[in-house]
């Protein structure tokens, strides 16, 4: 037994996913940096197995009723973690942000403000002092009564409703109604109202136009249908609604996103005519502060913001206003001094998302926790990096350990303690190379790090290629962006770089296939491939539809008549009906949360018996889908179609991942390389223009060089590569450089400098150079 005063975390014989009974002993009250390729199972250790122990333990320490309330972690497969403190875990995790959530919120600067004005703010002659939730748009007592506190309404047009005038009614000339029966039915309403159907629209006197669209009138007239002649003719009743009656109500109580979706193509987002777009009440706008009002403090970047709070005269707003500053301060330490208060959350990367988390515990003054933190690094520019170290050394200071799984050279040197996981993905790694002092690793043959990060010698010249031609974007007037023209050279690798916030994302948001010499157009993100666990690689990939059709064509599956839809989970027939083919269930216990437990008639396989009796060179459909991509591959060596599908996946360092692993369990960068290979297994004519938003995030430095081979491969086949990117290895490769900022935010939003690497990196007034110049060979 380990005595309490045990310096260290061990855990013995951990098992989650990949990882193979490992046996690690970490330090406590110190930076360590679990490092490892994609895939290989430092996620696993980390989060996986140390995490969910952590928050297991806590979980039966609360009461049962409190226990309902958490959402609850399943216990890691592992045999005992000994000298662990509790944990508190910040991952690159997207939760559902709605158009409510703003940087203030999330930072809790909101209610400090809210409290600010509401204390101290300087209100009108005789007006009532009001409490803090009068300040907030999110409360019935603050909001503004005409648009909820949402700050926008939603209206629509004739030009929205009616795209093509030339049409007649009959012709479908009111795009924004519904198809099939509901729309005739409205059309054959208003022909019974005496309204010429057959007419072109612009024929239309301007009156009936109008009334046919936005009226709230709802009148029941008797139909009399025409019908083909063989089908019974009823007159029945019917009622009209008008186009925009018919767009806001789907809008707004259809419970299908994709109605939704449908519907708000036909409305326009305008601010509120009532609040001005600023989301609260007139008596909450009427109090100010240093002479604003809330909304337009709320709106000033952080930076600024603390700035306006200087100097401050009563007592009152002198407490409130420290408070508030020293909250704004680890914010923009962190880099993120651009944001406003009222930047909403789906707005953010993940990133910045992490980092805003990261700076509210810096002011919680919590001691003797372990910090687990995904990638804080990822999609944050050198400069930003330094400052990342200068937090994560004062997370320690305070009295906690600070576990971080990062791919970033410069993290793992500022590391006390590295633990390198590997040597491969998926089934090649799940072991421990080394725990110890980051010098040791260099004797690790094994490490797949080692290489990057002792590996003094310069990088390569590889020589730069000439542009076939320009695209011109701009002058673009976007968010921190005011009139900037930018030129793309055609035919080459282009890197776009810049801290965070400077418009980067902006800029090549703003390139259309409309210009000459683009020929295709494609934009890979990071979005998740899918929302729910039904969809997976196979799946989005197209791979799915290519494997059913093997397994319907063998011959037990003809005998038993099984065509190819007895092979999907998704509909009835061959998925086991007791988990609706999900592979779990939902327990209901007592007193305690629901739970999910593995299916108890399929065991997780998603498939009926019947179905799993089919066999495939020996394997069923569910033992296909749990195979990885790399053995997949020499699964179906001999089936083309499925085949190129599987190299194009093993091409950009996807060879870890199960065939049926669900969209959920997905990383965004492992989204996006996912979506990179359904593009590259298509045939390619023509000029295809790719544009890739900071496609290394989350890559350890050597599946970049394999995803950056593939990149490469596409500008060598005459086509167009643009990449937002930190990198400096993947920039120091480019051939042309457009480089924003200075800063970010307001700071930001110029193109700073544009040409090739080598004239980038001696370039002035760049945040950017100095780093660049450290890799140029």
């Amino acid at each position: 037994m380990h005595s309490p005063h045990d310096p260290y975390v061990r855990v013995r014989g951990a098992r989650e996913h990949n990882l193979k009974g490992v046996d690690v002993d970490i330090p406590r009250d110190v930076l360590t940096v679990f490092t490892g390729v994609s895939g290989s199972g430092k996620s696993s250790l980390a989060f996986g197995t140390i995490y969910a122990e952590a928050q297991r333990r806590y979980f039966e320490s609360v009461a049962p009723y409190a226990r309902r309330l958490i959402h609850q972690v399943g216990a890691p497969k592992v045999g005992e973690i000994s000298g662990l403190p509790p944990a508190v875990s910040l991952q690159q995790r997207r939760s559902a942000p709605t158009s409510r959530s703003s940087v203030g919120t999330v930072t809790n600067l909101s209610n400090s403000l809210r409290m600010l004005y509401s204390r101290a703010g300087d209100y009108p002659p005789g007006a009532e002092r009001l409490d803090s939730d009068s300040f907030s748009p999110n409360t019935a007592a603050g909001a503004c009564p005409a648009c909820h506190g949402l700050g926008q309404v939603h209206r629509t047009t004739e030009e929205l409703l009616v795209p093509e005038s030339e049409l007649s009614i009959r012709q479908g000339a009111i795009a924004a109604w519904p198809g099939a029966w509901q729309g005739k039915n409205l059309r054959d309403i208003l022909d019974a109202l005496g309204y010429d159907v057959d007419r072109p629209w612009r024929e239309l006197p301007a009156g009936q136009r109008e009334w046919i669209l936005f009226t709230d009138e709802q009148p029941v007239v008797t139909v009399h249908p025409v019908r083909d002649a063989d089908r019974i003719q009823r007159p029945y009743q019917g009622t009209y609604m008008s186009a925009r009656r018919y767009v806001m109500k789907t809008f707004s109580d259809s419970k299908s996103a994709t109605l939704r979706a449908k519907a708000e193509r036909f409305l326009a987002a305008a601010p509120c005519p009532s609040c001005g777009g600023r989301r609260l009440r007139p008596e909450a706008l009427a109090v100010t502060f240093a002479g604003r009002t809330i909304a337009e403090l709320a709106a000033l970047p952080l930076i600024e913001l603390a700035g306006t709070l200087e100097g401050s005269a009563s007592e009152t707003a002198r407490v409130l206003t420290e408070d508030l500053k020293s909250r704004i301060a680890p914010v923009v330490e962190l880099g993120l001094g651009y944001l406003s208060l009222d930047r909403a959350t789906p707005t953010l990367s993940v990133g910045e998302l992490q980092r805003l988390r990261l700076a509210t515990q810096l002011r919680s003054g919590l001691f003797g926790v372990v910090y687990v933190l995904d990638e804080p690094s990822a999609g944050l520019h050198p400069a930003d990096t330094e400052a990342l170290l200068t937090v994560l050394a004062r997370l320690k200071a305070a009295g906690n350990t600070v576990f971080v799984v990062e791919h970033h050279l410069d993290v793992m040197r500022g590391a006390d303690w590295l633990v390198d996981v590997g040597p491969q993905a998926g089934e090649h790694g799940g072991r421990v190379l080394h725990s110890g002092p980051v010098a040791e690793l260099a004797s690790v043959a094994e490490s797949a790090t080692a290489r990057f990060l002792f590996d003094g010698s310069p990088a390569a010249v590889r020589q730069v290629r000439a542009p076939h031609g320009r695209l011109k974007v701009g002058p673009v007037t976007r968010h921190n962006l005011r009139g900037v023209t930018a030129e793309f050279p055609l035919g080459v690798f282009t890197a776009v770089t810049g801290v965070s916030g400077s418009g980067k994302s902006t800029l090549i948001g703003e390139i259309t296939e409309e210009p000459a010499g683009v020929g295709r157009l494609v934009s890979v993100d990071q979005k998740p491939i899918g929302r729910t666990p039904r969809s997976n690689l196979a799946t989005y990939t197209g791979l799915f539809d290519v494997v059913r059709k093997e397994f319907a064509a063998t011959d037990e599956a003809r005998a038993r008549g099984y065509g190819v839809g007895r092979f999907s989970f998704n509909v009835a027939g061959g998925r086991c009906e007791t988990c609706q083919g999900e592979g779990f269930v939902s327990v209901e216990l007592l007193f305690l949360p629901s739970t999910y437990a593995p299916c108890p008639d399929c065991g997780g396989a998603r498939y009926n018996p019947e179905t799993l009796q089919v066999a495939y060179r020996g394997r069923n459909i569910a033992q296909v889908l749990d195979l990885t991509v790399e053995a997949a591959a020499d699964f179906f060596a001999d089936t083309a179609t499925v085949a190129r599908s599987l190299s194009t996946l093993l091409d950009v360092g996807l060879g870890y991942l199960r065939l049926g692993q669900p969209a959920t369990e997905l990383s965004g960068g492992e989204a996006q390389r996912i979506k990179l290979a359904s593009e590259l297994q298509r045939g390619r004519r023509g000029h295809t223009l790719y544009l890739l938003d900071e496609p290394t995030t989350g890559l350890h430095p050597a599946d970049v060089e394999v995803l950056m081979r593939q990149l490469h491969g596409l500008v060598d086949a005459g086509h167009t590569v643009v990449v937002v990117e930190h990198d400096m290895s993947v920039v120091a490769g480019a051939d042309w450089v457009i480089d924003l900022g200075p800063g970010g935010g307001d700071a930001g939003g110029r193109i700073v400098a544009a040409g090739s690497p080598a004239q980038v990196a001696r370039a002035t007034g760049s945040a950017t150079a100095p780093y660049l110049a450290r890799v140029m060979p």
